[in-house]
């Protein structure tokens, strides 16, 4: 059976240049369909946070708004009511190894911006993943808790040179926060060295694969993402 590690963010606010906290969390989207696309293949899911933190759900992504329709809502509405029992009591991810598992996969939403940027268990375990070719996707926001990702063996960055996309610049200016946060995904990838592209039009279905990295641009390429990583390994 494939083992699957989903790593969501604990955070529930995203501090802004200001200092203030935005109200933020997982993009429901970016974690409840490809959980749904990796259970319905009969692979083996566990969820891990740090400190083993019942994640929060963006307000914004579980509105009718946020999802496009009433119908849509009411579905992941019910998803999360289903998965309770996972969704509050994840393992904590100082004590997952990435020797255990085939994918590991980190949804985004403004969280990982938060907490997964600046962890060291998370980063060590992106390291552990990369050094043994494990398959790593990464969505949306979540490439932020790429930058924490620093070879201890090396000193360098563990993904310099890597094929890749995340939340386009342009896509957060649409979202009214590019000048509001303390920095911005795309750049800081393009900074340490990434090898950064995105879709022709913002908030399109975007995905990139570059060996065993599998990272999608916005909560758009959920689906695709997480089909291309089951099609991939199956």
């Amino acid at each position: 059976m494939t083992n699957v590690l989903m790593v969501l963010s604990a955070a529930s606010y995203l501090t802004l240049a200001d200092e203030t906290q935005h109200p933020t969390g997982v993009w429901a989207e970016e974690f409840l369909e490809p959980y749904r696309i990796f259970t319905e293949a009969g692979w083996k899911v566990q969820v891990a946070s740090p400190a083993g933190v019942a994640p929060t759900f963006d307000a914004i992504s579980l509105s009718e708004g946020g999802v496009g329709s009433a119908e849509r809502l009411a579905d992941f509405e019910t998803r999360i009511v289903d998965l309770q029992s996972v969704l509050q009591h994840p393992l904590r991810l100082d004590a997952v190894n990435a020797s255990d598992y085939d994918v590991i996969f980190y949804p985004g939403g403004h969280g990982p911006m938060e907490d997964l940027a600046v962890d060291d268990n998370s980063g060590q375990l992106i390291v552990e993943a990369v050094k043994s070719n494990t398959t790593l996707g990464v969505l949306c926001h979540a490439p932020a808790a790429l930058l924490a990702a620093n070879d201890k063996a090396t000193g360098e960055w563990a993904l310099k040179g890597r094929k890749m996309t995340g939340f386009a610049n342009t896509e957060e200016e649409l979202g009214g926060l590019a000048d509001k946060v303390k920095w911005l995904v795309e750049t800081r990838l393009v900074e340490l060295g990434a090898d950064y592209s995105k879709a022709a039009e913002p908030f399109a279905p975007y995905v990139v694969v570059d060996g065993a990295l599998y990272t999608g641009q916005n909560p758009a390429s959920s689906v695709a993402v997480a089909e291309r990583i089951v099609a991939d390994k199956s």
